[in-house]
């Protein structure tokens, strides 16, 4: 068992929209990314996402509408919903999902970093 210091872990990522494994627990990561600019519209058929923003402000675009979540605020995204993360300046967001979970989930995309291919931070 050893903490874990997020602050610490966010100032070590240096890319934009590369996670980096920070933890796992029960088959799931606990991925930490730093956020600037559109992700791609994409949905998740198996699981879920909990997004929670550690820094910044980040926009989660839907079908039907926008969600803002400031700071300290969270939101689980349900299997099969299609979204597009937005980040107008860096976000620092933490994402805990499956550890199978592929960041484009049904797209297929250069923007998408194999699971496998994650790096820890």
């Amino acid at each position: 068992m050893e903490k874990v210091n997020i602050a610490e872990k966010f100032d070590r990522i240096s890319e934009h929209w590369k996670p980096h494994i920070a933890a796992q627990s029960n088959g799931q990561h606990v991925r930490l990314a730093k956020l600037k600019g559109e992700f791609v519209w994409h949905s998740h058929d198996d699981e879920d996402e909990l997004f929670i923003v550690a820094k910044g402000r980040l926009t989660v675009r839907f079908r039907d509408g926008d969600i803002e979540l400031s700071e300290g605020e969270m939101m689980v995204i349900p299997r099969g919903i299609e979204h597009m993360p937005v980040a107008h300046e860096e976000v620092h967001l933490i994402n805990i999902t499956k550890a199978e979970t592929t960041m484009t989930g049904n797209v297929d995309s250069d923007r998408a970093i194999p699971v496998s291919q994650l790096d820890s931070v």
